[in-house]
């Protein structure tokens, strides 16, 4: 895997991961709190806690990265891990 190539994967695993993660740890809605403020919508957070989401985005995608490049590193394939499989059918040449 090339410098470019991982940074590129990383890149979107984080952006990922983010959205995933932005949800969390919101405690309490501006409206909840009852101070809405001009322009923005009633349901977002009261104090959005960023620099948190941001470093446990990081850490939760540079693990994901550290697996993958683990994964790609060991020689397994896809076909070497326990995943369910699909039933095969038998097509009968006369059908």
């Amino acid at each position: 895997m090339s410098i470019v190539f991982g940074l590129a994967i990383y890149f979107m695993i984080w952006w990922i991961v983010l959205f995933a993660a932005l949800p969390f740890g919101s405690k309490r809605t501006q409206q909840e709190a009852g101070e809405v403020t001009p322009g923005t919508e009633p349901g977002a957070p009261e104090k959005p806690e960023f620099v948190k989401v941001i470093v446990m985005t990081t850490i939760i995608a540079t693990l994901l990265f550290g697996a993958l490049v683990w994964f790609r590193n060991s020689g397994l394939t896809l076909d070497d891990l326990p995943l369910p499989r699909p039933p095969s059918k038998s097509y009968d040449a006369a059908s």
